[in-house]
């Protein structure tokens, strides 16, 4: 084999840590090859599953995760910590919103109050009897051009 006929196999990390449980997704050339699954705080849970991942996965390629709407202390210990890992491992992150993940339905925002996904826009409110609630899920197959360079959170809470 010389190389020209070598294989670039790319691994990537899906982090979704908006809600309960967890879930961390290793994605080789865009396609779920891994995922994880943890209940504790996203504090404990991120370095646990991180340690499992980096003893399989050597060579990470990208990093994905869910800026928000969601749990903000979640998202915020989210983004330390893989803004982190990602500046020491020199590996590229990325981020999204979390309606991409449960089929666009409302996400638990504060009290019994949710993050209502209406036409493009966000808004903040009970919800109606006919709201259906879904669980959120790791795509079989991570589309990257869903996300974008701009990771800072994005804390959509207006006055509620």
């Amino acid at each position: 084999m010389n190389n020209n006929d070598r294989v670039i196999l790319l691994i990537d990390i899906f982090v979704l840590s908006i809600s309960k449980p967890i879930l961390v997704g290793v994605y080789k050339n865009n396609k779920l090859i891994d995922s994880y699954t943890n209940s504790n705080s996203t504090s404990d849970s991120l370095p646990y599953i991180f340690d499992i991942i980096l003893e399989k996965y050597h060579d990470i390629d990208n990093l994905y995760f869910v800026n928000s709407p969601g749990s903000y202390m979640s998202i915020k210990i989210s983004y330390i910590f893989l803004n982190t890992f990602s500046i020491i491992n020199d590996i590229p992150l990325y981020a999204t919103s979390g309606f991409y993940f449960n089929y666009r339905t409302p996400i638990k925002a504060i009290g019994k109050k949710f993050f209502i996904y209406n036409n493009g826009d966000l808004v903040i409110d009970f919800l109606e009897n006919n709201n259906e609630l879904r669980n959120f899920y790791l795509p079989s197959i991570l589309d990257s051009k869903i996300f974008t360079k701009n990771i800072l959170p994005t804390y959509d809470l207006s006055c509620v």
